[in-house]
């Protein structure tokens, strides 16, 4: 019964996470200023590392809870960085 709670479940949170990146898709390509597309890259890659999860857990691989944890970390880098572009224009002092 446990076992087909969790599998419903995360068929679930996968659609909805799908349905989610498909949000951030349009306010990447829609949004009017610079700032509400970087918030669409980081929901982005926030909802693409929650997929790769969803997906590690249910398959029981390791290998999807690595990809996630490199995905985080290299978006976190990459607003950051494109945050402080669109703050000060430079990246580098």
């Amino acid at each position: 019964m446990s076992l087909l709670v969790l599998q419903y479940s995360l068929a679930v949170a996968q659609v909805f996470l799908a349905m989610a990146m498909g949000c951030a898709a349009i306010r990447i390509f829609r949004g009017p200023r610079a700032q509400d597309r970087v918030l669409g890259i980081d929901t982005l890659y926030v909802n693409a590392m929650l997929l790769l999860l969803t997906f590690g857990i249910r398959s029981g691989s390791t290998l999807y809870f690595e990809a996630a944890v490199a995905i985080g970390l290299l978006g976190f880098v990459g607003t950051v960085a494109l945050a402080k572009f669109l703050l000060r224009g430079e990246v580098i002092e």
